[in-house]
């Protein structure tokens, strides 16, 4: 085997190998949703702070007045499937013409295919019932735990910030993270959901978010490198060379 062929094959095991580890991140991140929805439903159902949670819902439903009504139901709306997918589609779209790459769209595609599969899941194994208010929006089939309008949103606007972020070098990008964080509010505030629902949807949509820049960005760890080292060497040797054609 000569020594391109060692290099190709070494690379694909790289390869191989990094898509192995994202994999287990995958795996990981929804062994934790699920793990922190059981203890929300099983262990610390009756113990502080879950305890106070209703409170908190129901503080929230006794201060609802119209021109809050109609502002959540806007941010609601945005933030539920449809929607996000239209905007997603878009992101995708802008930041292909805009980078010129696709790398960019794989990563706002890759972060919300990751929330949304992972949110299916733990809703299908996790069983918790909305809050005990009167809620402003219709109740989809799904468990209370996590948030998916929320996970959602910190994966859709937290890759476009990134992006802008690492693009242009302004942390005024990651301002956009402000939606989701009123997305949360506006769930909360129609009954849809307990204060820990939202939480985990900022870990899920967070946690996805980081294991796609790792799957699209991080460098692989190329076998062979020596490579570069040899150039360096080669270059350290071409300048010897010229010092001494000089003296």
């Amino acid at each position: 085997m000569t020594r391109s062929s060692r290099a190709a094959v070494g690379r694909e095991t790289t390869g191989w190998r990094a898509v192995v580890r994202v994999l287990l991140l995958v795996l990981l991140l929804g062994a934790v949703m699920v793990g922190l929805g059981w203890l929300v439903t099983h262990s610390f159902a009756h113990a502080w702070p879950f305890t106070a949670e209703d409170g908190v819902d129901r503080g929230l439903a006794a201060r609802r007045e119209p021109v809050l009504n109609t502002v959540t139901g806007v941010l609601s709306t945005v933030a539920d499937t449809p929607c996000t997918v239209l905007l997603a589609a878009a992101a995708i779209v802008v930041a292909r013409l805009v980078t010129g790459r696709w790398r960019a769209s794989a990563l706002i595609a890759s972060a919300l295919l990751i929330e949304v599969g992972l949110f299916l899941i733990t809703t299908v194994l996790v069983h918790r019932s909305r809050p005990g208010v009167i809620e402003l929006d219709h109740s989809p089939p799904t468990s209370s735990f996590p948030s998916g309008h929320t996970a959602a949103a910190v994966a859709l606007y937290g890759a476009v910030a990134w992006l802008i972020a690492r693009g242009t070098g302004r942390w005024q990008a990651w301002l956009l993270l402000l939606m989701p964080a009123t997305v949360a509010f506006a769930r909360l505030y129609r009954g849809m959901h307990h204060p820990s629902d939202v939480v985990a949807g900022f870990l899920l949509g967070a946690g996805s978010l980081a294991i796609a820049v790792r799957a699209v960005y991080a460098p692989l760890p190329l076998p062979g490198r020596t490579q570069p080292s040899a150039a360096r060497g080669s270059r350290y040797r071409s300048r010897s060379a010229i010092s001494e054609g000089r003296r």
